[in-house]
């Protein structure tokens, strides 16, 4: 499990099945591209489950696997502690950034 959108993917398919387009409005950021490659990812690993109903147009939802939903504390523990430390880390960039030179092109 690697890439910045991974976590937050996961978090929303353990509350059960969820729609693409529900991802897509849920995670604040992501393109279609990122969050298709996410998907594809995520299930290739054995993280998620992507089922295709034959419907017009056809609905498809994506689930946690049981490896996945085993995860689920742990990302609660790390989204927990990311949102705790949000404004400390936007503050230790902001410093880091006005420190670094800016280059002229």
């Amino acid at each position: 499990m690697s890439g910045k959108w991974s976590i937050g993917i996961l978090m929303e398919a353990t509350r059960g099945p969820v729609r693409f387009t529900e991802l897509e409005r849920a995670i604040n950021g992501i393109s279609r591209r990122m969050l298709t490659l996410t998907l594809r990812n995520l299930e290739r690993d054995g993280l998620l489950v992507r089922t295709v109903y034959p419907t017009v147009p056809p609905k498809v939802e994506y689930v946690a696997t049981d490896m996945a939903r085993e995860l689920y504390d742990h990302l609660l523990g790390l989204t927990d502690w990311a949102e705790r430390h949000r404004p400390t880390i936007a503050r230790a960039r902001e410093a880091h950034d006005n420190s670094v030179p800016q280059h002229r092109s």
